[in-house]
């Protein structure tokens, strides 16, 4: 069993570690020692720092081998640490002022890396220059000499004493040490080929089924509870897989390693604690926890991310809570705060609530008032919550709003009959533009236009674009940009509907959905003019359909929050 911990930098002290051949050299940058120097800066003079808070770098993956520790990952930084150590050992009151670091190719009859570190402040930039190691070597330690006389330049008097308690006490690796019997140039390529990356996923789950954190437990009894976690584990990552289950409770796509670490964050950000610049906080958050080695804790612990896998699941199974709860994530309700809330209420409570929270997010006296552009952010809550409630009304239904195409698919508001100002139409392309966008109706009175739009059509007579533009206008008629001529479409749609008038993306519409595509029941009602009374042309978006489709918006979304306030 591999054994996951913190380490100081001082608890490094008394360690000897190696960098075997298959490792390539020392290549940190200048600015990557720079930055390491910044990091731990910034950490120590940060204001209002707990007394027992400290700075994490990253894992260091060694392994056991007789008197040393072979060094599988994390040896540039081993490294830069050691050349920091280096040049304060002055301040350094322990009897071992840093550890010792070999690198196995650069050991030769003539020079040897152990020593070329140990001496590196009496070397000169042209015995750095014997291989390329000791090179990047003496530019680092160069560089941090260089950064400390910079802060001391700027007024930070005894900068070097200042900073290394703090980076000895207070400044930790994670210590990942593997099993002896593990091949050591296998778990490197593993590693570095990204198959074991040393997630917060990965370094919590080693919590959990670590055998230290199971005192007073037979060895059976250990080994039982640890398949039974890894079992629950791994069933809990195969659902979040699943971008149905994904999309519901998320706006985007996973940008952590594994999609079991959102539960991870979702429990620390529960307890109110915040990420900031560290990128394994979710991992110390549960290291500080499991400090007591209490078998009670990880059974608590993995209880409670177990309860909340298990209440988002129940909101995903149950259809009125997938889309009222689908409905306010994709409006940036935040989950953790839900979760908080229905932890504390009974089930009826919770599903008010929710519904509470739906009404303050459409909240709108007037919706004949909202405009695309001006009002865009609360009209696609508006005709989001309009498709759901159509779906939720009908009880018999079993259908549900597929919100993980949604949001992959980037749904937006579109207009249903197309803004003469935004529509631009190529010379080429204007007899196709006006053959699919063009129905004559009672409006169309002007014998001159209807005359270049007529030989335009039959003789193929192509108009100078900025009088074409006149022409457009004419055939789409006045803008509309309030709500009841705007309608959820995907991305993709969008582009390649921007500039029809409503035949043409009527006519679209029904193909896309004859070859499978999914279009939103409401925007399917819409071109079908199911929401028209009296429906005629179909040819035509009218004023009467504009207002009959306003109507039912106003019917869905003002009885939704008449049921609720």
């Amino acid at each position: 069993m591999s054994c996951l911990t913190e380490k100081t930098i001082g608890e490094l002290l008394e360690n000897k570690f190696f960098i075997p051949s298959y490792q390539r050299g020392y290549r940190w940058t200048e600015r990557q020692v720079e930055d390491l120097l910044n990091d731990v800066w910034d950490f120590i003079t940060k204001t209002g720092k707990k007394d027992n808070e400290w700075y994490c770098l990253q894992p260091v993956v060694v392994k056991k081998t007789n008197n040393h520790y072979e060094v599988l990952d994390g040896q540039q930084r081993l490294t830069t640490i050691f050349l920091i150590l280096k040049h304060l050992e002055r301040f350094i009151e322990s009897e071992r002022k840093s550890f010792e670091i070999e690198y196995e190719t650069r050991n030769t009859e003539s020079s040897n890396s152990k020593l070329f570190l140990q001496s590196i402040d009496l070397k000169s930039e042209k015995e750095s220059k014997e291989n390329i190691d000791y090179f990047h070597i003496f530019q680092a330690y160069q560089k941090i000499k260089e950064w400390f006389q910079t802060k001391a330049n700027q007024g930070y008097n005894s900068i070097s004493s200042k900073f290394v308690t703090p980076f000895l006490e207070s400044t930790k690796v994670i210590w990942y040490e593997v099993s002896s019997e593990k091949d050591a140039i296998e778990i490197f390529t593993r590693i570095n080929m990204g198959k074991i990356p040393l997630t917060n996923a990965e370094l919590i789950k080693a919590l959990f089924l670590n055998s230290s954190n199971f005192p007073d437990s037979d060895t059976e009894e250990i080994r039982l509870r640890q398949l039974e976690i890894a079992s629950e584990w791994d069933r809990m990552e195969y659902s979040l897989q699943n971008d149905e289950f994904w999309y519901f409770i998320n706006n985007s796509d996973n940008e952590l390693p594994t999609r079991i670490e959102f539960l991870f964050n979702i429990m620390k950000n529960i307890d109110g604690v915040k990420n900031g610049n560290d990128q394994y906080s979710t991992f110390r958050f549960f290291s500080e926890k499991f400090k007591s080695k209490s078998k009670d804790e990880i059974d608590t612990n993995w209880k409670e991310i177990k309860r909340i896998f298990q209440t988002i699941e129940e909101w995903f199974t149950d259809r009125e809570l997938y889309h009222k709860i689908g409905f306010l994530i994709s409006a940036n309700s935040d989950i953790t705060e839900l979760l908080k809330e229905v932890k504390n209420k009974q089930k009826q409570e919770f599903r008010k609530l929710l519904d509470i929270k739906i009404a303050e997010k459409v909240e709108c006296e007037n919706l004949e008032e909202l405009e695309y552009g001006k009002h865009s952010d609360l009209i696609r809550k508006i005709l989001l919550l309009h498709n759901i409630q159509t779906m939720l009304n009908n009880k018999n239904e079993t259908i549900r709003f597929p919100f993980e195409r949604y949001k992959k698919e980037k749904w937006d508001i579109e207009h249903i009959h197309a803004i003469a100002t935004k529509v631009k139409v190529k010379s080429k392309d204007q007899k196709t533009w006006l053959i699919y966008n063009f129905v004559k109706t009672e409006q169309h009175t002007n014998l001159e236009l209807n005359s270049q739009i007529e030989n335009a059509i039959n003789k193929n007579n192509q108009i100078a674009e900025d009088d074409f533009q006149s022409i457009v206008e004419y055939v789409l008629g006045d803008d509309d940009n309030t709500i009841r001529n705007l309608c959820l479409l995907d991305r993709g749609t969008n582009r390649s509907y921007k500039n029809d008038s409503f035949k043409n993306k009527r006519n679209k519409i029904i193909e896309n959905e004859k070859n499978g595509t999914f279009i939103p029941v409401c925007t399917r009602n819409v071109f079908m003019k199911y929401y028209s009374k009296e429906p005629k042309d179909f040819e035509i978006w009218n004023e009467n359909d504009r207002t009959d489709y306003l109507d039912d918006l106003k019917r869905v979304v003002y009885n939704f929050k008449s049921q609720v306030l």
